[in-house]
C-alpha cells in the first residue's frame, strides 16, 4: 500500500476517533453529551453534571493534550457552570466534588458563581471533598456523601519552609536587599520574626473567618455552633450527616436523583456533562510524549515558590 493512502487512513481514524469521544455513556442507563467547541442541547429535561476533581487552583486548564488531570482551575469550573445556567435544558446541576480543597481565592470564586445560579444545585461527594472542597460545597440546596467519604476540614492553613541549617551546612549564605522590613517577610532562608509571624497569623484568621461565615449561612447553622465543628478536623460521610454538614448518604445516582426531583423533572432526566473535547490535531499529536522538564529545589521538596494561605486539607 503507498504512503499516500496509509496517510488517508490515518486521518479517517483520527476523525473517527474524535467523533466516538464526542458523544460518550455512563451508568444508569442516560446519556452525556460531551460539550467542546460547539453547543449541545439535551432533548428532554437534563440534569447537568459539573466536576471538581483534583486541588483548587486559580486559571483555567490548558487544552486537551497538555492539561494537568491534577488540579481542579476555577475559570474552566465557572465557565461549565454558565453552560448549565444558560441552557434551558437543564433543570438542575449536580457538582461532583472530589477534591481537598486548594486556594483561597479560587475557592472563593467557585463560591460566588454557585451563589448566582438560581437552578437546584445538588454536591456529589466522592473520595474527598474537604476543606475549600467543603467551602464551595457549602450553597448547595442538598449535600450528598458516601458514608466514607472524607469531608469536613473547615480551616486555613499556611506552610513555610525553612533551610536556614541546611544552608549553614552547605556553607551558602544569602544576602536581601530590601525597601522595607517586611519586603521579604518569611522568607525560607531565616527564621520569621514575630512580627512576620503575627501578621501572617492575622490573614490566616481573616481568612478562616469568611470561611466560617459561609459553612454557618451555607447548612444554617449559629456561628459558634458551626465554630465548634470547624477545628481543622476531617469527617466521615457519617458523621458529617449526623453533624448536620451533609444532607444525605450516597453516590453519585442519588444526587442526580434528589436534583431531578428539587427541579420538578419526571422521567428519568437525560444526563449531561461539559467536557472539552479534543481536536484531531490534539488526538494526533497524543502519540508523542512531552519531555519532563527539570525538577527544581521547589518540586522535589513539595513547596511553593510563594507563601500562601490556602482551604486544604494535608493528608497524613
Amino acid at each position: 500500500m503507498s504512503r499516500r493512502k496509509w496517510i488517508w487512513i490515518a486521518v479517517g481514524l483520527g476523525i473517527f476517533l474524535c467523533v466516538i469521544t464526542s458523544v460518550t455513556c455512563v451508568g444508569m442507563g442516560t446519556s452525556s453529551l460531551s460539550l467542546g467547541r460547539t453547543t449541545a442541547r439535551a432533548w428532554r429535561d437534563a440534569v447537568a453534571i459539573v466536576r471538581v476533581e483534583g486541588v483548587i487552583v486559580s486559571g483555567k486548564a490548558g487544552d486537551w493534550l497538555y492539561s494537568d488531570s491534577g488540579s481542579a482551575y476555577s475559570e474552566s469550573i465557572i465557565e461549565r457552570l454558565h453552560l448549565a445556567e444558560d441552557d434551558p435544558s437543564v433543570k438542575a446541576i449536580v457538582l461532583r466534588v472530589n477534591s481537598p480543597g486548594g486556594g483561597v481565592v479560587a475557592s472563593d470564586e467557585i463560591y460566588r458563581a454557585l451563589l448566582e445560579i438560581e437552578k437546584p444545585i445538588v454536591v456529589s461527594m466522592g473520595d474527598m471533598a474537604a476543606s475549600g472542597g467543603y467551602y464551595i460545597s457549602s450553597p448547595a440546596s442538598k449535600i450528598v456523601a458516601n458514608p466514607t467519604t472524607l469531608t469536613g476540614s473547615i480551616g486555613v492553613i499556611s506552610t513555610l519552609p525553612n533551610f536556614e541549617e541546611l544552608l549553614d551546612k552547605i556553607g551558602i549564605e544569602m544576602f536581601v536587599i530590601k525597601s522595607g522590613p517586611m519586603k521579604d517577610e518569611l522568607s525560607p532562608y531565616r527564621e520569621p520574626t514575630e512580627q512576620e509571624i503575627e501578621h501572617w497569623q492575622a490573614i490566616t484568621d481573616e481568612a478562616y473567618e469568611q470561611f466560617l461565615g459561609i459553612v454557618a449561612e451555607g447548612r444554617d447553622l449559629p456561628l459558634e455552633e458551626a465554630r465548634e465543628l470547624a477545628d481543622g478536623r476531617v469527617y466521615t460521610g457519617q458523621q458529617a450527616l449526623a453533624l448536620g454538614l451533609v444532607d444525605e448518604l450516597g453516590n453519585l445516582p442519588e444526587a442526580i436523583d434528589l436534583a431531578a426531583e428539587l427541579a420538578g423533572i419526571e422521567g428519568e432526566p437525560q444526563i449531561i456533562e461539559y467536557e472539552q473535547a479534543p481536536s484531531l490535531i490534539e488526538m494526533l499529536l497524543s502519540t508523542f510524549r512531552r519531555i519532563p522538564p527539570s525538577i527544581s529545589l521547589e518540586d522535589f521538596l513539595g513547596i511553593e515558590r510563594r507563601f500562601t494561605v490556602q482551604y486544604l486539607y494535608i493528608s497524613p
